[in-house]
């Protein structure tokens, strides 16, 4: 077997290393893999550390939730198999400071436990705020409590002072700084208090109408576990077993695992983007490649080279130097994942497993596949350069790629880049949007070509422009891959600028900084006026306001529905407990109506939450019967709402569009921000003792800390796409260096001026800028609404100003982009250029 090819691939490979001419192609390689195996570290490594963090986050290695005490077969079962059990109880109360202590009350977490727990995870506690952290196997003693710490400072106590719970009084003893099973939802944000369960009694809280939660965690051998798992299931599916349901890890914490999803989800993008751009660098800079090695290829061919023998030394050298730059991409991406580590650090634990090697696997992949897909076609044709050429520089040129070539390459990175986006919507859009606008910006660009030639009237248009026209024109070919390239390299640039701005801050303001803090339920009908004027001489000018009302779905147009009508878990647990429902004669303006009509003051009509509304399979024109404390009601679904559960706002999943229901009992909800006045949420709980009042202050604080930490990641990887993009804009400017050198070399010697080439330069870039900037401006606001509404669930409006303002910034760019590129094509002597040209 003849391996001379490979011996001449290496020399070829050295000689064009030391000349300088792969150093565009490395980089475009490099950025894409670095971009993308930074991201896929992260992942990799966050998802194993989820995994390996699942049993802490439950408490157990399987955990039987439900709203009473767990059903003694349950208990049974465990034992029988031989797991360790531990139960624990949870509901939300007020705890309270003494009188002598100035009487101060703040909502609480509360929670029992047991000797045992936790089974899995380990409970780290300190002796005081800000003490040194010791971990423990105890629990609280009998009447002690545990708190967290900024409780102490809510109610102005400190350790060792009595918490009064209901009727007991049970002394502050340690602080919990770690809670393995803190999971979500609505309480989580509480302060806790964890007490004995043998306090439970003497505090008086526990009533028949108490809402509670209690936890059954089991622990032991798998086989043991997976068998009593798979036992719940069953058991909790059955008609008699209400409110019971066996918990998994997206139930741990999903608040941040969706928080990190998202996050991931923008870092997939942003990565995404630099590989794109990356492929149109490499497309752009291997036909560059190949044109300056024709007559190379030709002296071989001369020289008795066989068209295998070329084509094989040029796959060699460019697998050698996609290995290496896939390499080095690997290598840079794994150092900047740490970055990410450290710039969300509290949202994700830094002592993270270690990565597998599938990042490294699919960044070499990656990296090769992105050479060969775009950048080994034009450079295969250099084996088809016919000897001839030596004598004839017009023969063997380069031809378009082989579209069966080109469209496998192009058809294994899309799929690459789609498995890599972690979202099949993000994937579709990125890779979908940029493959139509590639073919939208050729197409309007050789329009706009054929369209400029008849727009400049040689007559009277000044010497530069017609120059510059005829420039355009003469090359049409060139003219549209420039402008193409320009475009997309543009479409990337706009679009990070739209995302950092517009798209992430609507993200913030799904939460934003002047969102409500307080939530106060429980407020009775007799205590609304004053309650309202309290909040009004308080400060607080805006306030949401509704009736909440308890009501639980009967039947569905007729027929009586149960949590046996729905194999969904979620639909189960709906039906088998009691909905909030509302009453507003007008519409919420945070809630957008989907679906129908809002009609205000429409007797028998309701508006239905567009979730709850599929999740129950429930449609326009549906007749929903509800139990309002023994008054049964029957209503007609008449619109579908959009609600964002995340914008702090009161929602409601069921709303009549009427001021009030006869007949029924009904308390009210106050949402608002709380005035920076001492004192303010004690004096209202003192005056109406009754409401319930969540502080969720610490809440909001926690959502926009995240938001910064990971719009700060977001920003920092925003650095790759950018300097692809300037890869890009750089590439496509001189790709017709030589051409142009020829070019302006024959009008100096026929005696243009070097002013007038200059003109003619600054005037052909400028208009190919305009043109590219306000295509690549124009789709990338139509790219970014897509995203915005189909990937990251925002409302989301561009300005009108995009295309005019990314038509400027085209043209700036693209001379900067010229300036840079092309200052020697003036410079250069006429004789020299004449002379490359001939030879």
């Amino acid at each position: 077997m003849n391996l001379s090819f490979i011996r001449l691939g290496w020399r070829t490979l050295l000689r064009d290393l030391r000349a300088g001419e792969l150093r565009l192609l490395v980089v475009a390689v490099t950025l894409a893999v670095a971009a993308l195996t930074s991201v896929g570290f992260f992942a990799d490594r966050l998802q194993g550390g989820l995994q390996r963090d699942a049993l802490q986050l439950l408490g157990g290695d399987a955990v039987v939730a439900s709203d009473n005490p767990t059903p003694a077969a349950f208990v049974e079962r465990a034992k029988a198999l031989g797991l360790q059990s531990v139960t624990t109880l949870g509901f939300p109360t007020m705890g309270r400071a003494s009188d002598d202590k100035g009487g101060a009350s703040k909502l609480v977490a509360l929670k029992s436990v047991q000797p045992g727990y936790p089974l899995r995870g380990t409970l780290t506690v300190a002796v005081g705020p800000g003490a040194a952290e010791q971990t423990t196997r105890d629990i609280p003693a009998r009447g002690e409590v545990w708190v967290d710490a900024p409780l102490l400072e809510s109610l102005g106590l400190a350790m060792g002072d009595m918490l009064l719970l209901g009727d007991a009084q049970l002394r502050i003893a340690r602080i919990i700084v770690i809670e393995p099973d803190r999971g979500a939802g609505f309480m989580s944000f509480a302060p806790r208090v964890m007490l004995n369960e043998a306090d439970v009694p003497a505090t008086g809280l526990v009533q028949p109408a108490s809402r509670l939660t209690y936890r059954f965690a089991v622990a032991g051998p798998a086989p043991a576990v997976k068998d009593f798992s798979q036992w719940a299931a069953d058991e909790a599916k059955k008609p008699e077993q209400h409110g019971l349901r066996v918990e998994s890890l997206e139930s741990g914490r999903p608040e941040m695992r969706q928080t990190l999803d998202r996050a991931q989800k923008f870092l997939s993008l942003v990565a995404l983007l630099a590989a794109l751009l990356s492929a149109v660098a490499v497309a752009l800079a291997a036909r560059g490649f190949a044109a300056d090695h024709l007559d190379a290829s030709a002296m071989l061919r001369v020289l008795g080279q066989s068209q295998r023998t070329i084509a094989g030394a040029y796959t060699t050298e460019f697998a050698l130097i996609g290995l290496f730059a896939s390499a080095l991409g690997v290598a840079v991406g794994y150092l900047v994942h740490y970055v990410f580590v450290l710039l969300l650090a509290g949202l994700v634990e830094s002592t993270l497993p270690a990565a597998s090697l599938w990042p490294v696997a699919f960044g070499l992949g990656m990296g090769l596949t992105l050479l060969f897909a775009f950048g080994l076609p034009p450079v295969l044709q250099l084996a088809q350069v016919p000897p001839l050429r030596v004598i004839r520089r017009d023969v063997g040129g380069l031809k378009p790629a082989s579209l069966a070539v080109l469209g496998v390459g192009v058809a294994g990175f899309a799929a690459l880049l789609l498995a890599v986006s972690s979202d099949i919507k993000l994937g579709l859009i990125a890779v979908g949007g940029f493959a139509a606008a590639v073919a939208l910006f050729a197409g309007l660009s050789w329009v706009a070509v054929k369209l400029l030639r008849r727009s400049v009237n040689e007559a009277t248009a000044p010497r530069w422009l017609v120059l510059a026209t005829r420039q355009i024109s003469a090359r049409p070919a060139y003219a549209v891959v420039q402008v193409s390239s320009l475009a997309v390299g543009l479409l990337a640039l706009v679009l990070l600028v739209l995302l950092r701005t517009d798209l992430i801050s609507s993200w913030r303001q799904a939460t934003p900084p002047d969102a409500p803090n307080r939530f106060v339920i429980n407020v009775m009908p007799e205590q609304a006026d004053a309650f309202q004027q309290n909040l009004k001489d308080g400060g607080v000018k805006r306030y949401d306001w509704y009736p909440m009302i308890r009501g639980r779905l009967l039947a569905v147009n007729g027929k009586a529905v149960g949590p046996a009508d729905y194999t969904d878990d979620r639909a189960k647990r709906l039906v088998d407990r009691e909905f909030n429902l509302s009453t507003a004669v007008q519409q919420p303006p945070h809630n957008q109506v989907v679906a129908g009509k809002w009609t205000e003051n429409e007797q028998g009509a309701i508006s239905v939450e567009e979730g709850i509304a599929e999740t129950l399979g429930l449609k326009m024109g549906d007749r929903l019967q509800f139990d309002i404390g023994g008054v049964q009601n029957e209503a007609r679904i008449t619109s579908l709402r959009k609600v964002d559960w995340g914008s702090m706002r009161a929602n409601f999943f069921v709303m009549y569009p009427v001021e009030q229901l006869e007949g029924v009992a009904v308390t009210y909800l106050a949402a608002y921000r709380a005035p920076d006045k001492a004192g303010f949420d004690n004096a209202l709980v003192r005056q109406f003792p009754n409401i319930t009042n969540v502080d969720m202050g610490a809440t909001i604080t926690q959502v926009q800390r995240v938001l910064d930490q990971v719009i700060r990641a977001v920003e920092f990887l925003f650095a790759f796409t950018l300097a692809a993009g300037l890869v890009v804009l750089f590439a496509a400017v001189t790709a017709t260096r030589e051409e142009r050198a020829r070019e302006f070399a024959i009008m100096r010697a026929v005696g243009a001026r070097a002013s007038l080439l200059r003109q003619v330069q600054r005037a052909e870039l400028m208009g190919v800028g305009l043109l590219a900037g306000f295509l690549a401006s124009t789709v990338a606001v139509v790219v970014g609404w897509a995203l915005a509404r189909f990937v990251f669930d925002f409302t989301w409006t561009a300005s009108p100003w995009v295309p005019l303002a990314g038509a400027v910034a085209g043209a700036v760019l693209a001379l900067a982009a010229g300036w840079w590129g092309l200052r020697d094509v003036l410079r250069r002597p006429v004789v020299e250029t004449l002379r490359r040209a001939a030879e």
